[in-house]
């Protein structure tokens, strides 16, 4: 019997808990889409860059803090 097909929209943090909340077994076989849309534009690639540096979500965290930190007097 055939199943239906179904789309999913959700983080890929989330997938795993995702598919396993639907009860597919992990040898189960999909197929996932990753759409190419970024709310802002250059993330991906930028992301890559600085991990590729080295830095961590918590260095990366961190300096974002900095930054903000530093522009808020600037802002008036």
């Amino acid at each position: 019997m055939a199943q239906k097909s179904d789309v999913i929209e959700t983080t890929v943090g989330k997938v795993a808990a995702e598919l396993a909340r639907r009860g597919l077994d992990p040898r189960d076989r999909i197929t996932v889409t990753i759409e190419p849309g970024e709310l802002i534009p250059g993330r991906r690639e930028a992301r890559a860059r600085v991990v590729a540096a080295g830095l961590s979500d918590n260095d990366i965290d961190r300096l974002i803090d900095e930054a903000r930190t530093e522009a808020q007097p600037l802002l008036g």
